[in-house]
């Protein structure tokens, strides 16, 4: 079978291995899409914050096999697959840190999410790590659950009241899912900021945001003329970027929250005034993954159609076409969200 890993000295290798059997309670589930984030670009052409470096987090795909003490599955179910599983009942998690609970990066898909086929571990099996897709929903927006539960996370994090007024900052797919988001919470004013136009163009389109350049010399004006003289009430930064950040920081309003929602490259450093961040009173949050609670809010939130994730996918490639996925998404000229099937 093919499946894909970070190759030396960056981009992604395309090789083959024998295909895994599931152990006792485990399944093993042939992937039918899975989605490119900007973790996974990041882990191939840059310098990841985090420590896992497996690519493929967003499968989705069909049980074909069953290991022995499994019950409640069986082969043939369309199901999503979390890569990662908390315990649920340590300190961490018990304070709602479910996603830094010293077990939650110990539970990974094997040998990949971006792999033909690959085996869900026992724990993530019996602990709501695997979720069966509900009748009409696709195996493409289902790979987008993962996407939008990290997203769904982040916005149980920020003190947002139907009204508010929302910067998002990077409009890569999830920049894209936290305006979509914003939209669905109520939002009176979502504006959309990145340096990219065919992303922007594309925010337009969906009618999700307003867009503005990153680069705009007027932007800061033109969100305070739409703000009250404000500026938002809540910053976005969808993107790795350190600059992003400080902008986010600069264009909320006194009292806002900024969320920090995009991985930073290992060793990156905010050069940001704290002396004005202080008397602004800013809060600066940050959110990391999702927990199953947030996975399933996310599968609801597709499957009733209130989220459009479907709606993002420019690009579909084969699996063993995965370099030229990951090198169309790195470029992101002309693409939002890439999918890789299994043919």
């Amino acid at each position: 079978m093919k499946t894909v890993s970070v190759g030396e000295p960056s981009g992604v290798l395309v090789s083959e291995a024998a295909p895994p059997r599931p152990g006792s309670g485990e399944i093993l589930v042939r992937m039918e899409a899975c989605g490119i984030c900007g973790s996974d670009l990041e882990k191939a052409f840059g310098s990841y914050g985090k420590p896992s470096m497996r690519l493929g987090h967003e499968p989705a795909g069909t049980v074909v096999g069953v290991g022995g003490g499994v019950s409640g599955f069986a082969v043939g179910d369309r199901v999503f697959t979390h890569h990662h599983v908390p315990c649920y009942s340590c300190h961490l998690c018990s304070r709602g840190n479910e996603t830094v609970c010293p077990k939650y990066s110990d539970t990974n898909l094997s040998p990949c999410g971006l792999s033909e086929m690959y085996v869900v571990p026992a724990w993530n099996v019996s602990h709501g790590g695997v979720l069966k897709l509900p009748e009409g929903m696709g195996f493409k927006e289902a790979a987008m659950i993962e996407p939008l539960a990290c997203c769904v996370r982040s916005w149980g994090r920020i003190p947002f009241r139907e009204g508010d007024s929302v910067a998002v900052f990077g409009v890569g797919p999830t920049g894209m899912m936290h305006a979509m988001l914003a939209r669905e919470r109520g939002a009176s004013k979502v504006f959309c900021l990145d340096v990219n136009g065919f992303r922007l163009d594309f925010a337009r389109k969906m009618g999700v945001a307003d867009p503005l350049l990153s680069t705009d010399g007027g932007r800061r004006q033109k969100i305070a003329g739409q703000t009250g003289g404000r500026g938002v009430d809540t910053a976005i930064v969808a993107t790795s970027s350190m600059s992003a950040l400080e902008d986010a920081i600069d264009l909320a309003r006194s009292g806002g929250t900024v969320m920090m929602f995009g991985v930073p490259p290992r060793g990156a450093v905010l050069q940001a005034d704290m002396g004005r961040m202080y008397a602004k009173e800013i809060s600066l949050l940050t959110s990391y993954a999702a927990s199953d609670a947030d996975t399933r809010e996310a599968m609801d939130l597709i499957a009733s159609s209130r989220i459009d994730v479907g709606g993002l996918v420019t690009h579909t490639y084969p699996i063993g076409e995965s370099r030229e996925a990951f090198d169309r998404a790195r470029d992101g000229s002309d693409a939002m969200k890439i999918i890789i099937t299994k043919k």
